[in-house]
């Protein structure tokens, strides 16, 4: 990795109040800035938005940008969010990282030191990882929707029982010559005294 060649950017979300109660973003952007490798950092108020992500697409292409952090929710939340506003600006997608900032800080500390600081050790930890990414291509291939469950405990058959209510083929395999685990072996069961099997 030849961090000369890396230009990173990084943008700070306030996500209205949820993070900016919390955590100084200007501190965090600042911090971002003395980062090897980073470019540029900036804080916006919603980086979700469309202003936001347009934000990020003028970056890259103005800035020569090849990697791109993130810090705000949770990347289950909009990681595909921002990875398309990478794409779009002519950038690979996986040169993307998160930090959540905001369900791993400032939702969880009311000390905004303590939380600025964790905040900008999230931020660093995903600059440095960014730099190591390379770039992935998406591929699609055919998959069978069926499900194999291992083992016909309880938990097995309850899981098996949810996936077919769902509408999934599934498989349910036991070792032994029957169903039901160590629940099928008691007489009953508490509270209400329900026969076990």
């Amino acid at each position: 990795m030849n961090l000369s060649k890396i230009k990173t950017g990084v943008y700070v979300c306030h996500c209205g109040t949820n993070i900016a109660a919390t955590i100084d973003v200007s501190a965090v952007a600042a911090f971002a800035r003395s980062l090897e490798g980073v470019t540029l950092a900036r804080d916006y108020a919603y980086m979700c938005s469309d202003p936001g992500q347009g934000l990020i697409k003028e970056d890259i292409q103005e800035h020569g940008l090849n990697r791109v952090v993130v810090a705000s929710c949770s990347p289950l939340m909009h990681e595909p969010t921002f990875r398309r506003a990478c794409e779009e600006a002519g950038l690979n997608p996986f040169f993307f990282q998160m930090a959540n900032i905001r369900e791993q800080c400032s939702w969880v500390s009311d000390d905004r030191q303590k939380a600025t600081e964790k905040a900008q050790s999230l931020v660093a930890a995903a600059v440095r990882r960014v730099h190591h990414h390379s770039p992935l291509t998406m591929r699609q291939v055919d998959m069978n929707p069926a499900v194999l469950v291992v083992g016909a405990g309880i938990a097995g058959i309850e899981a098996s029982l949810k996936l077919a209510d769902s509408g999934k083929q599934v498989y349910l395999v036991e070792r032994k010559p029957s169903i039901g685990g160590h629940m099928a072996q008691l007489y009953k069961t508490f509270p209400t005294l329900d026969c076990a099997a």
